[in-house]
């Protein structure tokens, strides 16, 4: 009844919510009489602050309308080039007529950037894609609220995420493709690089692992903690729900994303709690620049979709409870996933310093367990200074971590994947 009641209450709020969206405006409109009032701008602050607090929040657009590259500016089409149930495979096409960048262009590495499904939507790494853009052709996978999905879609579950890496994939073609994965997806990317090696299938060319579970005995974080003092059936038990009935899953069991992103508040709320203070306090000095960076990332930050609850649990007791992937005892639909099968496949991980979500050396882990590629082919990255999203967003993504990766790409773009 959770997530029942929890609709009831956003409808009860709504009336609430649109009145003080209509302050805001109100009061800080220098067209209108109120806006003189003394006081005027104490009372729209407020009226904002409350309106942000109470809002829904959407999957925000990516909005990559052009990207530089090569010294060429070059406009973007987003487009949808395979869809499945619980997720799209999108491509930023780069376009231009000048024959000169479209030689530059051609011969980019093709990327495929895997995005969690762990509470936020792909559009959390826009940066990310917009800054390989520069230098590759991108794909994405973009991932679908559950509570979207008609029921009769049926489940989805960990191995059904492998299978759709497999497939994505393949459709892109092995034999030219770069692996980024981020976060979460370094595990179930693992798997289905390892499934096709195992296999004899063409595997990509390299795949770069960003602070991911690969191993979470290393370095547990609280994250970490939660998933392995509480058994599984706590799990099933207080955060698994039935989508309500105004919603096309109606009646589909998920991880609602109102309680993901109230744990994700609850790792830090004294830092969330300064940030709104901050963004009031900006309003109030008509700093509109840094109210409208608060804006931007509470967007993006407060977007959550809901998740398949048996993928979910899978990944509660594949990933964090058993360690099955480490251990060499995970199975994918009968088959055993190998990473030591993997030979023509480049591994870069990459790490930050102050990870408090992906302790440091758990995607670390990922080299012993790829003992089939030669030393040469591997690398690992430390990003001094950097947390979680510092790692795949920001300043330190464009000028520490960015480089890295492209270097490691182009010096792997030019051999031959099996």
């Amino acid at each position: 009844m959770l997530y029942h009641l929890h609709e009831l209450q956003r409808s009860l709020m709504s009336p609430l919510v649109h009145f003080a969206e209509a302050g805001a405006k109100t009061w800080s409109d220098k067209s209108t009489l109120l806006s003189q009032v003394p006081g005027a701008p104490r009372i729209a602050a407020g009226f904002e602050l409350l309106y942000r607090l109470g809002k829904d929040y959407e999957k925000p657009p990516f909005e990559i309308r052009s990207v530089t590259a090569h010294g060429h500016e070059v406009p973007i089409v987003e487009y949808t080039a395979l869809a499945k149930p619980f997720c799209n495979l999108i491509r930023f096409k780069r376009f231009t007529d000048d024959s000169a960048t479209v030689d530059d262009l051609k011969d980019d590495p093709i990327v495929l950037v895997v995005a969690p499904l762990s509470g936020h939507h792909a559009t959390l790494l826009r940066d990310t894609v917009r800054t390989l853009l520069q230098d590759h052709k991108v794909y994405i996978t973009d991932w679908i609220d559950a509570r979207m999905v008609p029921a009769e879609k049926g489940a989805f579950h960990l191995h059904d995420y492998v299978a759709y890496i497999q497939e994505f994939i393949r459709h892109i073609g092995a034999k030219n493709l770069h692996v980024i994965s981020v976060c979460q997806p370094t595990v179930p990317v693992l798997a289905a690089i390892s499934l096709m090696a195992t296999s004899g299938e063409p595997t990509p060319r390299s795949m770069t692992m960003m602070g991911g579970p690969i191993d979470t005995r290393r370095s547990p974080t609280q994250v970490n903690d939660l998933a392995t003092t509480k058994p599984l059936s706590w799990f099933q038990n207080s955060v698994i729900h039935d989508v309500p009935a105004n919603y096309p899953g109606h009646g589909r069991r998920v991880y609602p994303g109102f309680l993901q992103h109230t744990g994700f508040i609850a790792m830090n709320p004294g830092r969330h709690l300064s940030s709104h203070w901050d963004f009031y306090e900006d309003l109030l000095k008509g700093d509109l620049e840094d109210a409208q960076s608060h804006r931007k990332f509470y967007d993006e930050y407060n977007a959550v979709l809901d998740m398949p609850a048996e993928y979910y649990l899978d990944t509660i007791n594949t990933v964090f409870q058993q360690h099955l992937l480490p251990r060499g005892l995970w199975d994918v639909s009968g088959q055993r996933v190998k990473p030591a099968d993997i030979t023509r496949t480049a591994l870069l991980t990459i790490e930050g310093e102050l990870d408090d979500i992906s302790g440091l050396g758990q995607t670390e882990a990922a080299h012993a367990l790829c003992a089939g590629i030669a030393a040469e082919h591997k690398r690992h990255l430390t990003v001094k200074g950097a947390g979680h999203y510092g790692i795949f967003s920001g300043r330190r993504w464009r000028e520490v971590v960015y480089p890295d990766v492209r270097a490691f790409i182009r010096q792997h773009n030019a051999k031959t994947a099996a």
